[in-house]
This record gives C-alpha cells, structure tokens and sequence, in this order.
C-alpha cells in the first residue's frame, strides 16, 4: 500500500487518465442519444474495398494509444502531457462535433464469409454502430500517438521507432476506410483537426518559448 501511495506521489500526472471517464461517458451519451442527420460519403469510397484483413490493424489501435500513455507517463511527464493534450481535446472535439453535425456511414457490406477476420469485423459492427464517424476517433488518436513519439526526446535518434511507429499510424488510418468503419470524408476531417492541434500542443508554445527568450534577451 506504501508503494502504491509513494507511486501516486510520484507520478501525480496520471491521475489526468481520469479525464477519460467523462470523455468515454461523453461518447456514450453520443452514440445513444444522437440520431445521424450526415451521411458521411465520398465518390473515393466507392473505389475502396472491403479488405477483412485490416481488422487487425484496426483492432491493433486499442494497444497502440494505450501503451504509450504507460510508457511516456513512467519516462517522460513532458510527453505524457503533450499525449494527454493532443488525444483528449483531439477526442472532446470530435464529441461536440457530433452533437452539433450529427454523422453516420452506409457503407457497410454484408458480411457472408465464417473465416476469423470476417467475424471480427462482425464484432466490431455489432458493438460499434456506424454513427458519429466524423472526425475519426482512430485516425486521431493514432495520429496524435505518432506525433508525440516522433518528437519525444526519447525516440531522438531511434529512427527505427519512429518509422514503425508511423507505419502502424498509416495503417490504422487506412483500415478504418478498408473495413468501411469510415467514410473518406471522416479521414480527411480527423487529419485536418490533428493539424490544428499539432499547432496547438507543439507550435504555439514554441513560439511563446522564443517570444519570450528574445524579450528577456532584449532586456539585458
């Protein structure tokens, strides 16, 4: 029980993990209460097939922004920060969006085959409806993810990390158009949002940095 006390003691920046369960209470409400009024299609979807086996990517998104949390949370209370900036406003957002633009998708297909990948996908649909799709929640988590990694410290001259690191970014976005969770339209808005937030988490508090390094300069 000391560990545990001394830990939290510690490492107090975890405890801003709890601003998930409004954030998860938030997009349960959505998905409940909020009926589509959007729907969400692109003539670009209508090239893009249906491929099952991007389920696994897909479902891969799960561990891919959970473990860096734990990971920049134990060596890096900066990144950690900068993580917890990006995903939750990236993520509360994207929950005002839908209340106010209500969106949903009718691209799903039949599901036919029994093979494993098909009734993963099925899984996915039967718990995850296909409304409030835009912005896409994984494109945006996953994209924040990767811009954290890439410019963490840590990973500095660990190129190997960062390319695997934006491969695994690279798919996520693109099985949630393979596996028809999302419309084109819902990637292209979840990349235009993570834009505005880089500047937000990264560039704005650089140039409040400079700003305020030339005023101290100027003042000696």
């Amino acid at each position: 029980m000391e560990s545990i006390k001394k830990f939290i003691g510690n490492n107090r920046h975890f405890l801003y993990m709890i601003i998930w369960i409004p954030l998860l209470g938030f997009f349960y409400c959505c998905q409940k209460f909020v009926t589509p009024k959007y729907i969400m299609h692109s003539s670009i979807d209508d090239y893009i097939p249906f491929l099952k086996v991007f389920i696994l990517p897909y479902v891969f998104w799960y561990f891919y922004i959970s473990a860096p949390f734990v990971y920049f949370g134990l060596k890096s209370k900066d990144d950690f920060l900068k993580l917890t900036k990006f995903i939750f406003l990236g993520m509360g957002i994207s929950y005002i969006l839908y209340v106010i633009l209500p969106s949903g998708q009718n691209l799903r297909p039949i599901l036919k085959d029994k093979d494993i990948f098909t009734k993963m996908v099925g899984a996915i649909y039967a718990i995850d409806p296909p409304t409030n799709v835009c912005p896409s929640i994984h494109v945006i988590d996953a994209i924040g993810v990767n811009v954290v990694i890439c410019n963490s410290s840590l990973f500095e001259n660990n190129r190997r990390v960062k390319v695997i690191s934006t491969i695994i970014m690279v798919l996520i976005c693109l099985s949630t158009m393979f596996i028809k969770q999302h419309s084109f339209v819902d990637v292209i808005a979840g990349i235009a949002l993570c834009i505005g937030l880089y500047g937000y988490v990264y560039l704005v508090p650089e140039f409040k940095k400079k700003k305020q390094d030339t005023s101290s300069t100027n003042e000696i």
